[in-house]
């Protein structure tokens, strides 16, 4: 008798690279041990996911053909249609991620109950009263809100059409599971297939679709990395749990930038929008207090001032320590560095700490100059004085390279009622946009010269 026996196949974890053995190392990624064995299809999928047949015909492509912008739906919340580019674009695929307890469901549900818009709301990891107990708290306005707790992608979809409601979300992708796969839900054929479908019916029925994806540990969204590519736009959802701050970065925009991003606090009532994060982080500042310094950073197109403080202190170790929070512990060094070899300043037996207030992590080279001057104002336990604002790259040789964007980092400084910025003496700034005193410097020799802390404007 003929026992018939579903064929497996090996697929790498992070890419979804299918192979017909198991090899150690991946040969598209080049990633180790990532192959496990799961699975092939073990029947077609007759899912029937919509009822329109696409109508797409080959075109010649004219550049002065009409070009019809995207319908967007827009959200409660300014934020995230800042981040979104201008709106949610129908027959959109969107996938979040963060760390677990973030608010990444918190957020999708406040916007969902927010808005008047017809949603069909999938909760493959909480039962309906987890749900509603969230709902109650944020506050329930939108009659139109259904809640499905399922994780089968075929009944899901079912539903969908029959509901056709104005927007979907799926929470989460790595619990959905379709019967043509024998494999676990979270897998990486079970992630790809769930996922194609999804993107199969927004686009066939023009409902945007908002995926949450959990990450790994090393901070990645989990799954097969193709995941990233079949979307259309991908939201990373950061912060500190310890912290009431959440920072919504887009890693990949088809209808926007990639440059826009939104601020967020965490309270007992969900996640509020801060419109002005400068006047919120810069709110504690103390003066009289060595160690601080004030920074005219960028966040994507978004300028703000951050508070930098650092501490540097004799080392009772034989190794002294180099510790960083919010700040690129290898940057860290490499400023010392610089200190050491162009400023003649010793760091071999201290301590150097530096932190940036409020649980961010900013990305902007152009908080060099601000982390620097936090350091000599600790090292010398002078104060800086807290109507002057840093701007600036420091290059390997000690050059101050100019921060991108200036007038916007001096436009920021200005509003929030800041004397000075310091900043490279290679800015090219507009006239219009000085309206506050600049203080140009050419080296990091420069800044250690004129004693920055001893500015009295």
């Amino acid at each position: 008798m003929n026992v018939s026996k579903n064929k497996t196949g090996f697929f790498c974890s992070n890419c979804g690279t299918q192979s017909a053995k198991w090899v150690g190392k991946c040969v598209a990624c080049g990633e180790w041990n990532t192959l496990t064995e799961e699975p092939i299809l073990k029947k077609k999928s007759t899912l029937v996911v919509s009822n329109k047949e696409p109508k797409n015909q080959p075109e010649i492509l004219d550049a002065n053909a009409q070009i019809q912008s995207e319908e967007r739906l827009f959200m409660p919340d300014s934020e995230l249609n800042r981040t979104l580019g201008g709106g949610l674009v129908l027959g959109s695929v969107v996938l979040m991620g963060g760390e677990p307890g973030i608010g990444k469901s918190t957020l999708l549900l406040q916007n969902i109950l927010q808005s008047s818009y017809k949603t069909l709301y999938v909760s493959g990891e909480e039962s309906k009263n987890q749900v509603a107990m969230r709902a109650k708290r944020i506050g329930i306005r939108n009659k139109e809100c259904y809640i499905l707790p399922e994780t089968k992608i075929e009944l899901i979809l079912k539903y969908a059409v029959d509901i056709n409601p104005e927007i979907i979300v799926i929470d989460s992708i790595q619990t959905l599971e379709t019967d043509i796969l024998d494999s676990a839900p979270g897998s990486v054929s079970q992630v790809k297939e769930c996922t194609a479908l999804l993107i199969r019916f927004a686009k066939q029925n023009n409902i945007p679709i908002w995926i949450v994806g959990h990450i790994t540990k090393d901070g990645n969204i989990a799954g097969p990395k193709v995941l990233e590519h079949m979307v259309d736009t991908v939201l990373l959802f950061e912060g500190e749990r310890n912290f009431h701050f959440r920072i919504l970065r887009a890693q990949k925009n088809r209808f926007g930038s990639t440059n826009e991003i939104g601020l967020y606090e965490m309270t007992n009532n969900g996640l509020e929008t801060v419109t002005n994060p400068s006047d919120i982080l810069l709110s504690e500042t103390t003066n009289n207090l060595s160690g601080v310094a004030i920074s005219a950073s960028l966040e994507g197109n978004r300028p703000m001032l951050l508070e930098v403080q650092a501490l540097v202190s004799p080392s009772v170790y034989s190794s002294p320590q180099r510790n960083s929070t919010g700040f690129d512990l290898r940057r860290l060094g490499m400023l010392l560095a610089v200190l050491e070899k162009r400023g003649g300043y010793r760091f071999g037996d201290k301590d150097v700490f530096v932190n940036i207030a409020g649980g961010l992590k900013p990305e902007d080279p152009g908080m060099d100059l601000a982390v620097v001057a936090a350091i000599l104002s600790s090292l010398e336990d002078l104060p800086i004085s807290k109507t002057i604002a840093f701007a600036g790259e420091i290059g390997l040789s000690g050059e101050i390279r100019p921060a991108f964007r200036t007038e916007n980092r001096i436009t920021e400084a200005a509003k929030m009622g800041l004397s000075a910025l310091v900043m490279s003496d290679f800015s090219k700034t507009l006239d219009h946009a000085e309206t506050i005193s600049t203080i140009k410097i050419k080296k990091i020799d420069d800044l250690v010269l004129q004693k920055i802390f001893n500015f009295d404007l």
